[in-house]
Parts: C-alpha cells; structure tokens; sequence
C-alpha cells in the first residue's frame, strides 16, 4: 500500500504537472551535425560544386554563422562538447584512456553519466529528446544515448570506418553495429541507406511529437569517409562520393523543413545546422577560404559552417559575424526553453539568444576562445587575433614560434604579424596563461584547477560480442 503522504505527492504531480502542452512560448530544437563537413562544402559559404536549394532556402528565412567553431578537430572531444556546454578538455575527452583522439569500439571511457546534457536539461522542462544517427560519446551502455537525456536512440554508436566495410582482413573492429535504444538490431548496416533512415526515424519522431515539445538530435554519420549514398544521389553530384554525401543531407534537411512547414511547427522551432569539425580534405571537403583542415588548429580544423533558422523569431536572410561556437548551444536552448543551464559546475558556452535575435548592440561574450589539440594548446583567439603558441616550454619566449593572424582579414592565415602587434601577443599571451591555469595544458605541464573526469567502465567490451 502506498503510504498517504506519498499518495497525496503523487496524485499533485499528476494533477498539477501534466506533460508539457505545445505553447508558442515553448519551442521545439533540432540540430542538424554533420560529420568532418568543410566550411565551403554548402551554398551559403560559398560553395560551387555542391547543389544545396534546402540549405539555400533555410539561410535564406534564417541566419547564417561566419565565425562559428567547433571546440576541436575531431570528433568525440567536439560532441561532448556539443552535448554538455563544456571544453573537451574540461571533461576529460579530449583524448581516450590510450592517448587517442577519440574513442574506439570496446574503449572504457565515454562522456561521464554526472555530465549534464542539452537532452537532460530539456526533458526537465517536459520535452520529448530523441538522437539519430552517430553518437561516439561511449559505446559501454552507461555512456550510451538513453543513458544521457534521450527517450530514444537510432543510429551507429561511433565513426563509420571502425567496422568492416572496406577493411580489408584481417579486421581491425568488429562488425560495425547499428543500434535500437541500447540494442544491436544489425551488424554492418548498407551504409548506401544510412542517411535515408536517419530522416526516416527523424520524420517519424516530429510527427509523433508534433503536439509537445521536442528536441531532435540529428548527428549524420556523413560525409565522414567511407562516403556512401542512396541510389537517387550516389554518382550525381560534381564531387565524386563526397559531394553526394552533402547533397543527400542536404535533400536529408529538405524533409524535416518541409515537415515543419507541413505541420505548422516552422514558427516554432529553432534548427541548427552545423559540423562537428572542419572537413577532410583529402576526402573531398571544401574549407575555403579558411586555412588548414580536419585535425588541425588552424581555421580550416575548427571554424565550421552553421545555419540557423527560427521563422519569425530570427532576421530572414541575416548573417552574424560574432564569435560564437558549439558550446554555446545548451545555454541558448535552455534560456529558450525558460530554464537555467547546470548551475553546479563550470561550463564554457554562453546564451547567444541576443545574436540570433540580432538584439542592438549584440556582441560576442567570449573573452578568448582556445583551441586544443588533445590535451596541448596550440592557439587562443580574442575578437578578430589569434595566435598560435609555441609546442614546447622551452620555445615560449622565442617569438619566432609565435604566429598571429586577424582571421577577419586574412581567413587563411597567410600573414603572420607577430612581430608588428607585441601589445596584443602580449594580451593574447596572458589569456593562455588563464586557460593553461583553468583547463591545463600538456605541453607546459599545466594540470588546471577546474577539471572533472571522463567516465570510465572497469572492462570495455564491444557491442557485437565474439566477432573476430
């Protein structure tokens, strides 16, 4: 028998609380995160060889991000990021337990359970959450989606190439499984139909949810190599397998536009469209005109294209200069959402509500922005300079391993003024120190005083158990 006093709880929650009523107030989420996609790969940055009319369009009744980064040039460290408002660095997954930049089938590290999510921040505010498609936050099942704020999980736990396909033997992974909320329904999924039923389950979640609040996580496994798309793109774009890839997921973000459109939800729904990184190059991708590529500190590594449309509420057809970046996505949506990011730890991000609403006088909150690499700072920006640091301790006060650049004017970093702005490397410089202080540093030794642990698992095993 339930006891009385818990009794009368329960029958005020229910009467009181109800699930979360559509409300013009409470609006829906989508982020769209494409995988090593390059600056210049989309219409709106520029690019030529790539068809994009459904990215055209929603930058056309939306607003595009020029200085927009991700917090690394790789995966895992930039989705813990995106997920929990936080530098990789600050929650351990900057690297894995090995050294590694990201996480690998079997590894037993992932984002740690006591890390906030977007997804849990928002399910406290009555919002249904659902991620489909590439998590690579832990494959163990306590990192796994539904373990992190998600009623519902449907795609690949990690990067596409650590499977089978196109890996000659003897195999470096096991079959590449494909998972269902925290089960594997196939091993080796036709990855030519990966983007198809990601939009599929996608759909299918609005629609289900299309009278309450939702956010949809919408992390694509493409353009990551190996690049495959369904019959109706694959061979017809003028970029060989990676330009199909963008123009599927393109067609891919014309679906759930056209959705909103459908069921009235466009005035009330924020989407973002962006990459977890800078493209790769040699696969294919575009970053002009930023410099460098996937993996690097340089622009062309970090700065990533974003599109973001909100009908009536973000200026049709607008641009924002100001620096902003992935982790500033879980203060916004929870200031839009009417509620606080975690106030119990550190986190990074900033609410830019006032940049997308293009509010007078909006401006850039970040006093400096670092990039890492692993557990190394290679550079720190500050308004339009940045400069790249020196590797070693030893080299620090050699200013000729100092470069600064304004990544305004010159995007490519191809004039390096060090030698004529000694007031602002000195700025600059002081401001690595507070990050070396605050995050750590491995090339200097820092340890960094505000630092939380990845999770960890005793013994990693692999999703698909006895595949040799």
């Amino acid at each position: 028998m339930i006891p009385r006093i818990a009794l009368l709880t329960l029958l005020t929650g229910i009467f009181l609380e109800p699930p979360l009523a559509r409300g013009a107030e409470t609006p829906n989420f989508i982020v769209i995160f494409c995988d090593d996609l390059g600056y210049g790969d989309i219409g709106p940055f520029g690019s030529e060889l790539h068809r994009t009319p459904n990215l055209d369009r929603m930058a056309k009744d939306g607003m595009k991000f020029t200085h927009f980064y991700s917090t690394c040039g790789v995966c895992s460290p930039s989705r813990a990021s995106l997920m929990t408002g936080a530098y990789p660095k600050r929650i351990g997954m900057h690297q894995n337990e090995k050294g590694q930049w990201v996480l690998f089938p079997g590894n037993n590290q992932g984002l740690n359970p006591s890390e906030i999510t977007i997804a849990e921040v928002l399910k406290e505010k009555g919002y249904a959450t659902a991620c489909v498609g590439k998590w690579h936050l832990g494959d163990q099942p306590p990192f796994l989606p539904t373990k992190q704020g998600f009623d519902s999980y449907f795609g690949i736990p990690f990067s596409n190439d650590m499977g089978r396909t196109d890996r000659p033997k003897p195999y470096q992974y096991p079959p590449l499984p494909f998972l269902e909320n925290d089960k594997v329904i196939e091993e080796e999924p036709d990855q030519h139909f990966l983007t198809k039923r990601y939009t599929e389950k996608a759909v299918e979640f609005i629609r289900e949810n299309k009278d309450s609040p939702f956010f949809l996580y919408l992390p694509h496994t493409m353009p990551h190599w190996p690049q495959y798309s369904s019959p109706q793109f694959a061979g017809r774009s003028a970029n060989g397998a990676w330009g199909d890839t963008v123009e599927e997921i393109d067609w891919s973000t014309g679906q759930i536009l056209d959705l909103l459109d459908e069921l009235n939800l466009s005035e009330n729904t924020l989407i973002v469209f962006t990459s977890d990184n800078g493209g790769a190059m040699n696969h294919g991708a575009i970053n002009k005109p930023l410099s460098g590529a996937k993996g690097s500190t340089m622009e062309g590594g970090q700065r990533v294209c974003m599109v973001t449309q909100w009908k009536g509420k973000i200026p049709a057809g607008s641009e924002c200069a100001e620096l902003s970046s992935t982790l500033d996505i879980l203060p916004t949506f929870a200031a839009l959402a009417g509620t606080d990011p975690p106030q119990d730890r550190v986190l990074d991000g900033k609410d830019i509500t006032p940049l997308l609403m293009q509010k007078d006088g909006a401006k850039s909150e970040y006093e400096a922005f670092y990039y890492y690499k692993r557990g190394n700072l290679e550079a720190v920006r500050s308004g339009s300079w940045k400069l790249h640091l020196p590797a070693t301790k030893q080299k620090n006060n050699d200013r000729s391993h100092y470069r600064l650049y304004d990544v305004v004017s010159d995007p490519g970093e191809l004039e390096n003024v060090v030698t004529e702005k000694e007031s602002i490397v000195a700025r600059l410089k002081e401001l690595a120190e507070k990050a070396r202080t605050d995050l750590g540093d491995d090339f200097t030794k820092a340890e960094g005083s505000r630092l939380r642990p990845p999770g960890i698992v005793e013994n990693g095993v692999t999703l698909t158990d006895g595949a040799n």
